[in-house]
């Protein structure tokens, strides 16, 4: 078997992967928090683990992988969301999770396996909240629960940073009823009108953090395989993962590997944010070209773990290189994966040099079944030339071939010209005529 050797930001260094029992393979990556469209930053962790996944597959089987991608139904931000519009939040959640679900489908992105969802896990959260109330812990104060960050020694390993570093890094609430200021809520108070769920410690909801302790405990186990998600998530929200799951599991570690995407940045300008304002949705660019495949292989060009600059230029250069694969693919099928590319995945998801490798690969069944690894070229040729077969375009086609059959030559030659101006690109053959976008 491919060895397969991923970094992990524990450790801080590429490690060999051994899952713990290479007939259930497990992996959980933070999902998204569904209030509002995904940007093509959003869209980065979805395309890099599922690349993952993919790799996972082939090297231990379908049936060997267990990938969860968790939903975060309801949040701060999902209640300001579903105030403003006047709707219960479950409005909001749903909208937005179909958007999120469209919008990846478009980029190629399988469903995973298990997609959790924190409003149907609340009382799994309870229960490991008054379990690590029960060690010691955590503490109610207030209406709240809050996890005693100094009652675990090892809090802090994931991101290394030091105690003062932390705090401001966490931008904590300054509140009396803590016992410390780097203590993070487990559970809070909700106010009369907002979602809540009776519990021990009075109506109120979970905090973020718990939410994904909970759910990987539900449907994985105490200690998966691999963690994932972008770096934005290293600390606090797997830091304190990490901790209220080791507390609450009497010291095992609840993942065997850590893995981390890359900052998206708009050309010019810093990570790309909805609080900044400085992002383009999927759907945005969707409009522009519906063919999802571009914008996967502008995620994949740069190597997951690096920052990645989005641009106008990368969309282009992606757009033509697919152009140069998909003719030399043709509609061949049946062929393996070439084994330079397996080897470029297999370190550590190299995929500027598989994407590279692609281009000297020959024969069309081999070039697809490498390519369908990162989940490019899984269309046909032509398809991905005509798009979804454009009626209006089928139509001035064939009014040229009209035209020219009745030697109306200066027509054909207008109908060609403004087709070419759209980026259609007609060919001649003693068949027909066919088209493609250039």
């Amino acid at each position: 078997m491919t060895e397969l050797r991923l970094y992990d930001t524990m450790a801080r260094e590429k490690r060999v992967f051994t899952p713990a029992d290479p007939a259930r393979v497990t992996m959980y990556v933070c999902g998204p928090t569904v209030y509002n469209r995904a940007h093509i930053g959003n869209a980065r962790p979805a395309v890099v683990f599922d690349v993952l996944s993919r790799l996972l597959r082939h090297l231990y089987g379908e049936e060997h992988v267990v990938y969860a991608r968790n939903v975060t139904d309801v949040d701060d931000k999902i209640i300001e969301a579903a105030r403003a519009e006047g709707v219960d939040p479950a409005v909001i959640t749903r909208r937005y999770e179909d958007f999120y679900l469209a919008d990846m489908g478009a980029l190629g992105v399988r469903p995973p396996d298990i997609a959790p969802h924190a409003t149907q896990h609340v009382e799994a959260m309870v229960a490991m909240i008054a379990r690590l109330i029960g060690t010691g812990n955590a503490y109610e104060a207030d209406g709240h629960v809050l996890f005693h960050v100094p009652s675990d020694p090892d809090y802090g390993a994931l991101g290394r940073r030091d105690r003062e570093a932390m705090i401001a890094g966490a931008r904590v609430e300054v509140a009396s009823y803590k016992k410390d200021p780097a203590d993070f809520v487990l559970w809070k108070p909700s106010e009369a009108g907002v979602i809540g769920w009776d519990s021990p410690w009075g109506r109120g909801r979970p905090g973020w953090h718990i939410e994904c302790s909970a759910m990987i405990l539900a449907h994985l186990g105490e200690t998966i395989d691999i963690h994932g998600g972008g770096l934005d998530l290293i600390f606090p929200h797997h830091e304190n993962e990490i901790a209220q799951s080791r507390c609450a599991h009497r010291g095992a570690p609840l993942a065997r590997y850590w893995v981390h995407n890359g900052f998206l940045s708009m050309a010019g300008s810093e990570k790309m944010s909805k609080s900044l304002g400085n992002v383009v949705t999927v759907a945005d660019l969707l409009e522009r070209d519906p063919r999802g495949e571009i914008y996967r292989f502008a995620l994949l060009s740069a190597h997951y773990r690096q920052p990645l600059e989005w641009s106008e230029a990368l969309i282009a250069q992606s757009k033509a290189t697919l152009d140069r694969l998909y003719r030399s693919a043709g509609d061949a099928t049946g062929g393996a994966p070439d084994e330079g590319v397996l080897e470029a995945l297999a370190d550590d998801l190299n995929t500027p040099l598989a994407l590279s490798r692609l281009s000297a690969i020959g024969d069309g069944a081999t070039l697809r079944a490498s390519a369908a690894l990162m989940g490019l070229l899984e269309g046909g040729a032509s398809a991905w030339f005509q798009g979804e077969g454009d009626s209006r375009i089928d139509g001035l086609v064939a009014a040229r071939t009209e035209a020219k059959q009745k030697r109306d030559f200066a027509e054909a030659d207008r109908i060609r010209d403004a087709l070419a101006a759209e980026g259609i690109l007609l060919e001649d053959s003693p068949v027909g005529t066919s088209w493609r976008r250039a």
